[in-house]
């Protein structure tokens, strides 16, 4: 059966083919994940101008990753002066890692109430001083704050779909990783498809269309949850001090990287992301990840999830229904607090 790859691996190094000029912003570039994510940045050939912008101390981390020798400039801004202007204008990317973190016992969800207001004000930025800029959103709970974008952009008429992305890239690693482990295997050789949304039980992933089809049972139900769940070891390994931070950060960087190819004029990069869909719109779910080709114009092709097993079938079942909740809650939200 042939089947469309994603193009990345968890340890691949960044491209090397010709860099264009692309700036790419980090808002929240102080936090857990904006630190490394712009350290990854900088050692990106495709990123000719980083700008790195937090309420405070992003311009200690510029002045940091500026000493990183390669071709790029870095710029770090703070609220002053309408930094976040400053640091907007001109951008080709705007990653959005910028909120709190979760604690023990939080779920992506319980993050809402503080990141909704947080991402809500960074899209209205990125709506006024980056209007034409891909936007990559981290800062969870990314099945509400996706919509939250979406919404904020279309009140200021700027809103296009397929620019719009939710970086699900972290369920993937996890994914390769995990059954590498599993199966004792090379993980930056490991296809596994991930679908649907990136928290819980809105993460499925389609062990059927993995290299390892033939996990079953316990196995593969072990399987299945630690992806879905994997965010919680951290968490608790961190005891409280944190999150996954260093491998979103490189989910991110891996994200970022395929995008930025696709811009550049690469064929068939391929990556999953949470997107404007109209794959299950007929149902009131607007957004969905799968397999996505990524191109100039972003968003190329969205691929359909393809042949599932009944097992799958129940698992995007579970999903669509908290998915859909997730999305009106997002846009609700705006609603009330335009």
């Amino acid at each position: 059966m042939f089947r469309t790859r994603v193009t990345g691996s968890t340890l691949r190094s960044f491209s090397t083919s010709a860099a264009r000029q692309h700036k790419v912003v980090v808002l929240g570039a102080n936090g857990g994940i904006g630190q490394p994510l712009s350290l990854l940045l900088k050692l990106n050939k495709n990123v000719t101008d980083l700008g790195l912008y937090d309420l405070r101390g992003a311009p200690g981390v510029a002045a940091d990753v500026s000493h990183i020798p390669t071709n790029s400039t870095v710029a770090g801004y703070s609220p002053d002066n309408n930094g976040i202007a400053e640091a907007l204008k001109g951008a080709k990317l705007v990653l959005i890692p910028a909120g709190v973190p979760r604690k023990p016992g939080m779920t992506r969800d319980d993050l809402f109430n503080t990141n909704a207001s947080i991402v809500r004000d960074l899209a209205k930025a990125v709506g006024e001083h980056a209007p034409d800029a891909f936007v990559g959103v981290i800062a969870n709970p990314v099945n509400s704050t996706v919509p939250i974008v979406a919404e904020v952009l279309k009140s200021k008429g700027k809103y296009d779909p397929k620019k719009l992305f939710g970086v699900t890239t972290l369920d993937v690693i996890r994914a390769e990783r995990f059954v590498s482990q599993l199966e004792h295997t090379n993980p930056t050789k490991e296809y596994f498809p991930v679908v649907g949304g990136h928290s819980g039980v809105t993460i499925v992933p389609l062990v059927s269309q993995s290299d390892h089809p033939d996990i079953a049972g316990e196995a593969r139900d072990k399987l299945v949850h630690r992806i879905q769940f994997g965010g919680d070891e951290v968490v608790k390994a961190k005891d409280g001090a944190g999150s996954a931070t260093l491998s979103m950060a490189q989910a991110a960087a891996r994200f970022a990287d395929s995008l930025l190819r696709g811009v550049n004029g690469e064929k068939d990069v391929v990556e999953p992301t949470f997107v404007d869909s109209p794959l299950f719109k007929g149902e009131g779910i607007d957004f969905f990840s799968t397999k996505v080709t990524l191109g100039p114009n972003g968003v190329e092709e969205i691929h359909p999830i393809g042949k599932v097993n009944e097992y799958e079938e129940k698992l995007i079942e579970a999903a669509k229904a908290d998915l859909k909740k997730n999305i009106e809650k997002g846009v609700n939200f705006v609603k009330q607090n335009p």
